[in-house]
């Protein structure tokens, strides 16, 4: 399961009206790299894959490519201010080797 914070689902929502993708699904992978990061990658998608796995969070329809699933199960994703005036999103998730919990740093 993948979740969305408030300020993150807001964001995406506004993001949908900017780009006319409104009731389009937000469609979030992730692959893993030599090295063994974590390369993530989010956008809209109104076409989607049959054996998709679909999850609703924040009023938000999440779609997952079952490639990415495991990988992705337990994350969190946010928006957030990182430095004064830049905002991301962030995935916090618990499968990825560089993750450190909030509060441990």
């Amino acid at each position: 399961m993948i979740t969305v914070t408030q300020d993150a689902a807001r964001q995406i929502k506004k993001a949908a009206v900017q780009s006319k993708m409104e009731n389009i699904a937000l469609r979030v992978a992730v692959s893993r790299r030599d090295d063994d990061s974590f390369c993530y990658a989010m956008g809209f998608d109104d076409v989607g894959a049959e054996d998709d796995f679909r999850f609703h969070s924040e009023g938000i329809e999440i779609t997952v490519p079952q490639s990415s699933l495991s990988l992705l199960n337990g994350t969190t994703i946010d928006y957030v201010e990182l430095e004064s005036g830049r905002f991301e999103f962030i995935f916090m998730n618990p499968n990825d080797p560089s993750h450190v919990p909030p509060g441990t740093e």
